[in-house]
């Protein structure tokens, strides 16, 4: 007859034996995660603006929660100095990299695997209207900033605020001409953070549930009128049209419901 309570005391006395490497094993999955690879990319552009921004001229604001008339705008970086406002969002995506400026949706590839993703300078659109709203400032003082950090490389040309990691320091430092004055300069770091939403559990659990519905609302809007399945960015691989991008039914070819890119 087996001694179960023996089988079970040699196997809690194996995992008290490794018991450091759980907590290990858990930083290692979360940060594999999209949540856990977010957090690291905000990370690591937090450390190079603090290591390679004067800080007697560049003003670090990072994680702002923005209240907006439909809800909240989580804004990773903002950097305020006399030569502009820079709105910095953070992109945390491997492998190949196709997207063009006017495109709604961009295109990640790994080896076979290709999908796509939301513009991040149209997502980047929004924070900066609200930053031009809540400041009340000429837009041609706020600068919009794409940071794409982890293994990617891009396949086709990008605007020169579209960078990897370290080039967006690049980018912020290109801008020399002083369009802001020091008096603006701290006023417009004081309206920011007095606007903010508190860094709280719930204010990043609200944020989080108000993005989750927008998700849901565009997924409901994106469906097949005839089968209810997604419609998914399909491109045409011959003719006349060969090259132009279209929504085609993911049941295809049992369904074959097309609509055009509005």
């Amino acid at each position: 007859m087996i001694d179960f309570s023996a089988v079970f005391a040699s196997v809690l006395a194996n995992v008290m034996q490794i018991w450091y490497l759980i907590p290990i094993v858990l930083i290692i999955l979360f940060f594999k995660s999209p949540k856990g690879k977010g957090l690291l990319g905000e990370m690591l552009v937090n450390f190079v603006a603090n290591v390679r921004l004067d800080k007697q001229k560049y003003h670090l604001i990072k994680n702002v929660t923005l209240p907006t008339e439909d809800g909240t705008t989580q804004i990773d970086h903002i950097v305020v100095s006399e030569f502009g406002v820079f709105v910095i969002e953070t992109k945390n995506i491997s492998g190949w990299i196709y997207g063009d400026e006017k495109e709604k949706s961009w295109t990640q590839k790994i080896y076979k695997h290709t999908s796509m993703f939301q513009n991040p300078l149209h997502q980047n659109y929004k924070h900066v209207k609200t930053i031009e709203t809540i400041l009340e400032i000429d837009h041609s003082k706020i600068f919009s900033v794409v940071v794409f950090v982890g293994n990617s490389t891009f396949k086709t040309e990008m605007p020169e605020n579209v960078t990897y990691e370290g080039g967006f320091i690049r980018y912020i430092k290109s801008k020399t001409n002083k369009i802001i004055s020091q008096e603006e300069v701290e006023k417009i770091v004081s309206m920011i953070e007095s606007g903010r939403l508190s860094q709280s559990f719930k204010t990043h659990t609200e944020h989080i549930e108000h993005v989750q519905n927008i998700v849901k609302e565009k997924k409901y809007q994106n469906l097949c009128p005839k089968c209810e399945s997604e419609l998914i960015l399909r491109v045409v691989k011959q003719g006349v049209n060969k090259g132009s991008e279209f929504y085609g039914c993911s049941s295809y070819p049992k369904c074959k419901h097309t609509a055009q890119i509005i």
